[in-house]
């Protein structure tokens, strides 16, 4: 990457340098540069859009996180939910409010998390918007993908006797694994050419608030298995078990993704699993509303929990 003193100060010149070290994609013929994007998806495909905003403050603390990870994150969230559909990314559309003082140095830091994040995954940067303020980073992305085969994965098809799945342990995440985490478009896309997903998401807030949104769009019930539920080394190892397990429930930001198959795709996934990562069953969907957890000493409901904004 070239230095700041490529780009004079100001909005235009900024968006131009951004311009020059955007990739040409043929999902996306015209991009950066004229007043919208033309993208050019699959035929056949549904378009797929999603879209997060993380401010200074709140997500991050800027000047106690590399700007690189801030941008990365940005990116990896959407990158996520994508995921969580089953579905292609395609193109970014990048929006930020830099701090008027710093702005410029702090965006090509940012620049350099998103880029080489969206070159991962083939991701064309199509666009966004640039605003300066007297007040924190805020950065919002907006991400274009497609369906995959025509097949579209919700949150609400999920039946009784599907099993629960996640792709790998929880817990922990806030120790700075929420910053760097890798988001699961190859497990997700993997997942959906070998068997018939019933319902899938991914985990941001925790189990424990998380699965009650397939529960509740798909008017079934869960039980969950507290043995199966796959803690995550970063999870401290000093806390008695029942802790860990908590936290595995409810820290979020972990981004995995929790998905239902029937019992005989699950078999067929457990027999045959895709390569490079294992499915964890832990748990399975019931006719009998509500969450519950199953431990040694018996069957409980398992509480509400997790992080949820806050909005009086």
């Amino acid at each position: 990457m070239s230095g700041l003193g490529e780009f004079q100060r100001g909005e235009f010149q900024l968006i131009d340098w951004i311009r020059r070290r955007s990739s040409h994609h043929r999902q996306v013929p015209v991009g950066i540069g004229d007043d919208a994007a033309l993208l050019a998806p699959t035929p056949g495909e549904e378009v797929i859009v999603t879209t997060d905003m993380l401010m200074d403050g709140r997500h991050f603390i800027v000047g106690q996180t590399l700007p690189e990870l801030i941008g990365r994150k940005a990116l990896a969230v959407n990158l996520s939910d994508i995921a969580a559909m089953g579905g292609r990314p395609l193109a970014a559309f990048i929006s930020w409010a830099l701090p008027r003082h710093g702005g410029r140095e702090l965006a090509q830091a940012l620049w350099t998390g998103i880029s080489e994040l969206a070159e991962t995954f083939d991701v064309a940067i199509a666009g966004g918007d640039t605003n300066s303020w007297d007040g924190p980073l805020v950065i919002s992305v907006t991400l274009v993908g497609e369906t995959v085969g025509g097949r579209r994965i919700l949150r609400s098809g999920a039946r009784p006797g599907d099993w629960i799945f996640v792709t790998g342990p929880l817990g922990g995440s806030l120790s700075g694994r929420h910053l760097a985490f890798m988001p699961r478009v190859r497990e997700a896309l993997d997942l959906v050419q070998r068997v018939l997903v019933t319902s899938m998401l991914d985990l941001s807030d925790g189990i424990a608030s998380d699965v009650r949104h397939i529960l509740d769009q798909s008017g079934v019930g869960a039980t969950l298995e507290a043995h199966s539920i796959p803690i995550h080394q970063d999870v401290d190892h000093s806390l008695p078990s029942s802790e860990k397990l908590q936290r595995a429930l409810t820290d979020g930001e972990d981004f995995e993704l929790l998905f239902t198959v029937s019992p005989i795709e699950g078999e067929r996934l457990l027999a045959h699993p895709p390569k490079g990562w294992m499915p964890i069953r832990i748990g399975t969907i019931d006719e009998e509303l509500g969450c519950r957890l199953r431990t040694k000493t018996g069957v409980e409901t398992l509480a509400r929990g997790g992080w949820e904004h806050s909005i009086d």
